[in-house]
């Protein structure tokens, strides 16, 4: 494993990251880039298996698909320090020709990105059928997936969640970054959702969850228990529970920063909050 610290100096980093680059371009989600930060940090750093250089196909590797593609400040500087692409390319963020784009897309061919994920609730069908592929190629590494839960209001979403358990697709992990907020308010305001775990687990789904997703130790935790029930017959699930705007006092527990993004002051306010920790680009 490596050192906790050392990845909590990532996720600070990160943090810093994300902030600079929606303020940057005054465009931008930064509320649940925030919320899901220690996630990706995990997963990327910690979880998945990958490959010395990035392959479109992701044979023998685990592949990552980020459904709720406008969190894509946090996905792109993770990638970054990750090392699959320069890191002060983070500078072009939804500049014209940039392959950088406000929500992921693949004709630019920026390394890690293998769907584009504007439109919301088509990422677990994707992931599914990414996860079969892998069966049919007897490849047994895993498929890593990330939903929003308002983005579980799309319909898609539940036709693909009973296939996935009807057809057996035990190599996924999708995860539903539980905030309770949405673009115009709470989720429980918008179209409630219920008890999540339990449609899951009535779905036919093995389900576990993050109680506290802002947590690196618990989503680090979290995620090997999830890959231990890989293989077992069923689609494996995780609610995992988080706060949008993480790490940013002025943002955190409310849906005004979905979309939002802080002027001169609030951005100095935010980065005194987060020290520069590996290098600001």
């Amino acid at each position: 494993m490596n050192n906790l610290h050392d990845l909590e100096k990532l996720v600070t980093q990160v943090r810093r990251d994300i902030l600079r680059m929606v303020h940057k371009v005054n465009s931008g989600h930064p509320g649940g880039s925030l919320g899901c930060t220690e996630y990706f940090v995990a997963l990327y750093n910690e979880i998945m298996t990958q490959g010395t250089s990035f392959d479109m196909d992701g044979k023998g590797e685990d592949l990552f698909f980020l459904s709720n593609g406008h969190i894509s400040p946090v996905y792109y500087s993770v990638l970054a320090r990750r090392g699959y692409f320069p890191v002060d390319e983070l500078n072009t963020f939804r500049l014209l020709d940039s392959r950088l784009q406000g929500h992921p897309t693949t004709h630019e061919g920026l390394p890690g990105v293998r769907i584009a994920s504007g439109s919301l609730g088509q990422g677990m069908s994707v992931a599914i059928g990414a996860a079969q592929a892998k069966k049919l190629n007897a490849d047994a590494s895993i498929v890593y997936s990330l939903h929003g839960d308002g983005e579980l209001q799309e319909g898609q979403n539940w036709e693909a969640i009973m296939y996935a358990s009807a057809n057996n697709v035990d190599n996924l992990i999708a995860t539903i970054d539980r905030n309770g907020q949405q673009i115009d308010g709470t989720t429980e305001d918008v179209c409630a959702l219920g008890d999540i775990a339990e449609k899951f687990k009535t779905f036919g789904w093995s389900v576990l969850s993050i109680e506290d997703g802002n947590n690196l130790s618990q989503v680090v935790e979290g995620l090997k228990k999830a890959k231990s029930e890989t293989g077992k017959g069923k689609p494996v699930c995780i609610v995992m529970n988080t706060v949008m705007g993480n790490g940013v006092d002025f943002m955190m527990h409310t849906h005004a920063w979905h979309g939002k993004t802080p002027n001169d002051e609030q951005l100095a306010t935010a980065l005194a909050q987060n020290p520069e920790t590996l290098g600001d680009y």
